[in-house]
């Protein structure tokens, strides 16, 4: 072969190396130049409760769906302010996601102040049939509104009453004691329908504000009273089930927009499995909770609901008042159909 071939052919495979290398760039470089984004998720559940717990399921779901490109950072425990604060930065959008209640939600839509009627819900399936139907396509564009974009119901629980005094077992029983609330004002009106005494105290205050008797009592989940440890500064635990709210998965609007259709659609799919995950993790939980709790020492009573709901008159009027009495009769429309 002559030089001159030699040189030709050494050219050729020079090019062809140098038009596969420019080839595997262009395909590649996409994939190399593409933006991670991060997205700053705040609640206000320890880290061991099964809040935290979906929260992380979502974001390593997320990740994976993604291939990395979406990025979910947890805060949780209140580490970016209180459940209010949060919701706040989450609407102007400082932080991207959190999980307020019904209860924080009803500033910004008056609908929201329904789900929180006492004693409205028989059962969590009941519930859950409720919130999941038409009630999501009523609240959406009140939402939308207000720089939020609604993922999924998760779950918080039906709430119960705790005390140092004595055993509740029937309304009377409640009539002058002192208990904690949030500042949500279903549950202050529910507490002081059945004659207690309210008081208004910071999550983060509660626990040292039974130790030190400064109330008798408060009111709260299962999974809150066992993960905080109330146990330990409350000797008496009544079943009743007053109110039923759930943590809802919000997400900014501002933070949405800037989503692909794919990303969004990945974000939504994985909030809905993170919330049913915590679903069924927390009613199995309550029921390891309450053999928890007897051996913890504290004494529990499964008081007639009926008896107690019969008390509700000036709760369910005065919370008409402030969410408007259309809202109430259609929810309760929603409440009857789904039963």
């Amino acid at each position: 072969m002559s030089r001159y071939k030699s040189r030709c052919i050494i050219a050729v495979i020079f090019v062809i190396i140098i038009l596969a290398g420019c080839s595997r760039q262009l395909t590649q470089e996409p994939d190399m130049t593409e933006e991670v984004i991060v997205l700053r998720f705040g609640h206000y559940a320890i880290e061991d409760h099964p809040a935290n717990t979906a929260a992380a399921l979502f974001a390593e779901n997320v990740e994976k769906r993604t291939n990395g490109k979406v990025i979910v950072e947890i805060f949780a425990d209140g580490q970016l302010g209180t459940p209010p604060e949060m919701l706040e930065q989450n609407i102007i959008g400082s932080i991207d996601m959190s999980l307020p209640t019904q209860g924080a939600l009803d500033k910004y839509s008056k609908k929201f102040a329904t789900v929180m009627l006492p004693f409205v819900f028989d059962n969590y399936k009941h519930a859950y049939r409720v919130l999941d139907g038409e009630f999501i396509e009523w609240v959406e564009d009140d939402l939308d509104k207000q720089g939020l974009i609604m993922l999924a119901n998760w779950e918080y629980g039906f709430r119960n009453i705790t005390n140092n005094t004595r055993p509740i077992v029937t309304p009377d029983d409640i009539i002058g004691l002192r208990l904690r609330t949030p500042p949500e004002m279903q549950l202050q009106l529910a507490m002081e329908s059945l004659g207690a005494n309210v008081t208004k105290i910071a999550f983060p205050e509660i626990y040292l504000s039974l130790k030190q008797g400064i109330v008798d009592g408060q009111e709260n989940p299962l999974t809150i009273i066992y993960y905080n440890k109330l146990y330990e500064v409350q000797k008496y635990l009544t079943m009743t089930r007053h109110t039923y709210n759930c943590m809802v998965h919000v997400v900014s609007k501002k933070t949405w927009e800037t989503l692909t259709k794919e990303q969004q659609e990945i974000i939504r799919e994985e909030s809905i499995t993170a919330g049913n995950w915590m679903r069924v993790e927390v009613q199995k939980e309550e029921v390891e909770i309450l053999k928890k709790l007897q051996d913890e020492g504290m004494i529990i009573t499964y008081p007639d609901r009926s008896v107690f709901k019969e008390k509700m008159k000036y709760a369910y009027n005065t919370i008409s008042t402030y969410a408007g009495i259309e809202n109430v009769e259609y929810f309760l429309q929603l409440v009857e159909e789904s039963r």
